[in-house]
């Protein structure tokens, strides 16, 4: 491993979200030492490129997060639930991008542009909300620094094929 990279893991790796995460590890020039890809068993076999490699997806097993540093998790919250503590024990840092853990106590539920600081909260897991929260937040809390919201009422209209 270079000095400063790290082995990084996505689950749900052909998912749109999956191949998305794919994409901004390459935009941002994350300092990665080694790529694996995990997706369901329908999709282990298939091909896809980070960089200039091809790299084969993997199912996703309790054996998949050893020698992991990272992992970002976009499977469901079912497989979310299953593998992330599993990848936690390994030692990996799980990004969870599922409702699996957000409403866990223990679980720090991080939007970087707000709470950065709570990420060195972690025992293993970092949750993040839904993508509309996300989006919300960002724009509401430098709004908020200067003057407190007390209460916010949204209704979203998302795809169906989100789910």
């Amino acid at each position: 491993m270079k000095e400063n990279s790290f082995s990084v893991a996505v689950a749900g790796a052909t998912g749109a979200v999956g191949l998305e995460m794919i994409k901004v590890l390459e935009q941002r020039k994350f300092p990665v030492s080694s790529v694996d890809l995990f997706a369901s068993d329908r999709s282990a076999g298939k091909k896809l490129f980070v960089g200039h490699q091809e790299i084969e997806v993997r199912e996703t097993s309790v054996d998949s997060f050893q020698h992991v540093d990272i992992a970002l998790f976009s499977a469901g919250a079912d497989i979310s639930r299953h593998f992330s503590p599993i990848a936690a024990r390994e030692g990996t840092v799980v990004i969870d991008n599922s409702a699996a853990f957000r409403m866990e106590p223990d679980v720090p539920l991080v939007v970087p542009e707000v709470n950065p600081e709570d990420i060195q909260l972690h025992k293993g897991i970092i949750a993040n909300p839904n993508c509309s929260t996300i989006q919300m937040v960002v724009a509401l809390y430098p709004l908020h620094r200067v003057n407190p919201v007390k209460r916010i009422i949204v209704d979203t209209y998302q795809a169906v094929s989100g789910t």
